[in-house]
């Protein structure tokens, strides 16, 4: 099988001459020494032993480099739960536009119009989407998201006299809903799931008192489920005095069909990489719009954007109740651009239809992968997502839902989201979305029909392909190598290149496999 070699390291093409710029004309500055510039103990002896390259040899260099990197434009990312769909290249550019990229935050409202008509458009799509009164755009993050919800949860039971300490949350929750949660300053309690991957409803009422400020469920669930009970969790929620939270991190599969306001949710957030259009992963930029209620909207964090009288726009800052700004400036205005685009070149009907097809298409990949892949949790047609289990393999063959997602690289394509939820033994968590054709569904599911039938030693390899096979990831996270071997040579004392031989990337590249985990 054709295994790519890792791309040489820079100092490996180095040569003595090269250089990517050479200035002929003469400084128009007079020099200084470099002492009257930097402290004389901060220098070193000798220049640093630099590579010396061209241009084009740096640019291919990088170029190289970034066809290793799994990317949406490039493989199908089936990733559950955290919907690595497409983006249209068009909202890029529209969001690249001089009069909106080169805006800065401190303008004069006057002098940012358009961008604040914008965003209050978008505040108001958000709130009839949600079914809900009221939006702040300013959290940064789904995650941050939650936690701006429960800060404003805490705000109002605080204005109301009351003292909840307690956050109810499923057992089958994001792992961000008990995070945010103990931020915000309550405690999270766990509620169990019934044989049917839904809300154990006995559970929940047990767990439900005074002390209760907030349930938090995700709906559809993290199983992929669309829970049925909202209406009655809702009601017992409101018995008790609580509210309702809903992670809106699976609305991609309800959009345009149902609106959590009208069943019952008090607040929510949004996740526009996954709902709507932008980029996902990379550590950011993001944003985790929020909707509430109106008994909820004081609290929100100010500013908010707002229409006057005479229909100009600005931002509200005058807001006693609200909780206080949550991030810098605006938040990512980039990143709502693209949502606003996104959301205004579907309209109501096209929306709909990103619903209906990411629920389709996950229904379809589903019935493909009967029989080999067993659903724990099928009783019902699943919503955008389901999760597989490898628990049958494991025992039967010893094939793990690890030796799987690695073995899909050697296919060209990403793995699903494995290991979650826990309540899944051997989880393989699989999305497609609505973006992806029958045709690529077809090539992804037959991949994993045959790695069901390889021979387990071939899958405890994978994957054959790619530079670096197994390394140790834990290790790798603790002690990442950030500069060369310790035990060897300093390159730079002896005044020359390192040794590649002796660098980082021969370490990763004879990395161990993963210990091994008793299967359950």
């Amino acid at each position: 099988m054709f295994k790519l070699d890792p791309p040489p390291l820079l100092f490996e093409t180095s040569r003595p001459g090269r250089r990517t710029a050479i200035f002929e004309q003469a400084a128009d500055l007079p020099p200084r020494p470099l002492e009257s510039l930097i402290p004389a103990h901060l220098l070193a002896d000798s220049p640093p032993p630099l590579p010396e390259l061209g241009e084009l040899d740096v640019v291919r260099h990088y170029t190289s480099l970034s066809t290793l990197n799994m990317a949406i434009d490039a493989n199908f990312y089936p990733l559950g739960s955290c919907t690595m769909k497409y983006n249209p290249k068009r909202n890029e550019r529209l969001a690249s536009l001089p009069g909106l990229l080169a805006l800065h935050p401190y303008q004069d409202e006057d002098s940012i119009q358009g961008m604040l008509a914008l965003l209050y458009e978008l505040q108001t799509d958000l709130a009839e989407i949600a079914g809900l009164d009221a939006v702040s755009l300013q959290p940064a993050a789904g995650a941050q998201g939650e936690l701006t919800a429960l800060l404003m949860a805490a705000a109002y039971f605080r204005d109301r006299g009351e003292r909840r300490t307690q956050v109810l949350i499923p057992d089958s929750a994001h792992g961000t809903n008990p995070a945010s949660a103990h931020l915000a300053g309550f405690e999270a309690v766990e509620i169990k799931s019934n044989a049917a991957g839904l809300v154990d409803l006995d559970d929940l009422n047990a767990r439900l008192n005074e002390q209760t400020a907030v349930f938090m469920m995700t709906n559809p669930n993290t199983l992929g489920l669309f829970d049925p009970q909202i209406a009655t969790i809702s009601e017992l929620v409101r018995s008790r005095g609580a509210l309702l939270y809903l992670d809106g991190a699976n609305m991609n599969a309800i959009l345009g069909v149902v609106r959590p306001g009208d069943m019952g949710v008090d607040l929510m957030h949004y996740n526009p990489h996954k709902t709507f259009s932008g980029p996902h992963g990379g550590g950011g930029p993001g944003a985790g719009p929020i909707a509430v209620r109106a008994s909820l909207a004081p609290f929100l964090p100010a500013p908010i954007v707002i229409r006057r009288e005479d229909g100009r726009y600005a931002l509200d800052h005058d807001r006693p109740k609200s909780i206080g700004r949550v991030r810098a400036c605006f938040g990512n205005v980039g990143v709502l651009v693209r949502a606003y685009c996104y959301i205004r070149t579907l309209g109501p009907d096209g929306l709909r239809d990103v619903a209906r097809h990411a629920v389709l298409n996950a229904n379809y990949l589903r019935a493909r992968l009967r029989g080999i892949y067993p659903v724990p949790h099928d009783a019902t047609p699943c919503m955008h997502e389901f999760v597989a289990s490898a628990r049958q393999l494991a025992r039967e063959k010893g094939i793990r839902a690890t030796d799987i997602a690695k073995r899909l690289l050697d296919h060209n394509l990403h793995a699903p989201t494995v290991y979650f939820p826990l309540i899944v033994p051997e989880a393989l968590m699989i999305e497609p979305t609505e973006s992806e054709s029958r045709a690529t569904l077809d090539r992804f599911a037959e991949a994993l029909r045959a790695i069901a039938t390889e021979d387990p030693a071939v899958l405890h390899e994978a994957p054959h392909t790619t530079p670096i096979s197994r390394p140790d990831e834990v290790a790798a996270a603790r002690t990442p190598i950030l500069r060369w071997r310790a035990d060897a040579e300093d390159p730079a004392a002896a005044g020359r290149s390192p040794d590649p031989a002796s660098g980082p990337r021969s370490r990763l590249a004879s990395g161990t496999s993963p210990t091994s985990v008793p299967v359950g």
